[in-house]
């Protein structure tokens, strides 16, 4: 199915003469607990809990957590989120066979359901023998983006632009982990664009910890002159209705202005009833903001004002040039593609 899904975007994107990047999202290495006697459990508010390494079906006071690597890494006042943070249990005592812990909020867990862990940077390999398999399958399929997922350090981008090797796609790092914003600016540096991935770094960071972020993070790429993308419940509503909420026309709006070089859309097209009206109304608020000349000032000055080197100065020229000159596009010849990178953080207006 995705084969057919590339073979259709290239197809559209020859009928309209207009690139279409295409970027293939690995799953990453997400934790999970293991199976309930009864498909779920309820545990109960102050409770214990324990996860271990039996793979006897669980129930209200146990289940199984077949990391091993996660277990005997856990210490006492640690936090524990199952299913998008919904329960939130917190350890007690924890051993290289078990973590006991405290449900500070309880609730319903059923089978296999994801578990976050954001006191602890989790010693795993940010690419499964699964998302190499996808990985080689994206990369035949001529994709231009590869989205890595669950970043924690520098290396675990490393690791996959090896693996693609000189001639592939990008690496677009997601940044959805408090153990990559620990190291961002060395993963910033080493990825080909960033995304900053809302879903998951809400889970694990308090809500209010995630827009001051978002910014920090755009701004960290838009410095480094690496395209940086804004996901996740940007018009959620939208699954269902036909037209977005206020709160979430300005929270579109605010991704552009702070400089995001695109704002993604996730559940609303993939599994929502009204796909085309999202991608519609999501274009129309992007572009009444990048008409209004507070944005342009920022995002052309303010935020990358340019390096004391001559592809800067190069860079910043072609901009002034191209608002003084009716252009039709600039041409930059670059071996390694890094001064055409900094010509497009500038947003010269033309291709």
């Amino acid at each position: 199915i995705h084969a057919e899904s590339i073979a259709n975007i290239r197809a559209v994107e020859k009928a309209f003469g207009r690139p279409i990047a295409i970027l293939a999202d690995l799953q990453g290495p997400k934790l999970r607990v293991g199976q309930f006697k009864d498909g779920q459990a309820l545990i109960r508010h102050g409770a214990r809990f324990t996860l271990d390494r039996s793979d006897a079906p669980g129930d209200e006071t146990r289940v199984q957590l077949p990391h091993p690597e996660l277990l005997g890494l856990m210490e006492k006042g640690q936090r524990l989120l199952i299913n998008d943070g919904k329960i939130r249990l917190v350890v007690v005592r924890a051993d290289a066979d078990s973590i006991e812990c405290k449900a500070e909020v309880g609730g319903v867990i059923s089978d296999r359901k994801g578990v976050n862990v954001p006191d602890a940077e989790v010693p795993i390999p940010a690419l499964t023998e699964k998302d190499r398999r996808d990985l080689s399958f994206a990369v035949a399929q001529g994709v231009d983006w590869i989205g890595l997922s669950f970043v924690q350090r520098p290396e675990d981008v490393a690791e996959a632009k090896k693996l693609i090797g000189p001639n592939g796609p990008a690496v677009c790092a997601k940044i959805e982990k408090p153990s990559a914003i620990r190291r961002l600016e060395e993963i910033v540096a080493l990825s080909d664009g960033i995304m900053v991935a809302r879903g998951d770094l809400g889970v694990e960071l308090e809500p209010q910890e995630v827009p001051p972020l978002q910014k920090k993070i755009v701004g960290l790429a838009r410095a480094a002159g690496k395209p940086v993308i804004v996901a996740t419940q940007m018009l959620e509503s939208m699954i269902e209705s036909p037209a977005p909420t206020r709160a979430e026309v300005s929270d579109v709006a605010n991704a552009v202005y702070d400089g995001a070089d695109a704002v993604m859309l996730s559940a609303e097209t993939a599994a929502g009833q009204w796909p085309e009206e999202a991608v519609t109304i999501m274009d129309k608020i992007a572009a009444q903001v990048e008409r209004d000349e507070s944005y342009v000032a920022r995002v052309r000055f303010l935020e990358t004002p340019p390096d004391q080197t001559t592809a800067d100065a190069l860079s910043h020229a072609c901009m002034t040039i191209a608002d003084t000159v009716p252009i039709k596009a600039v041409t930059v010849f670059t071996g390694s593609g890094s001064t055409a990178r900094r010509v497009a953080r500038e947003r010269p207006g033309v291709p």
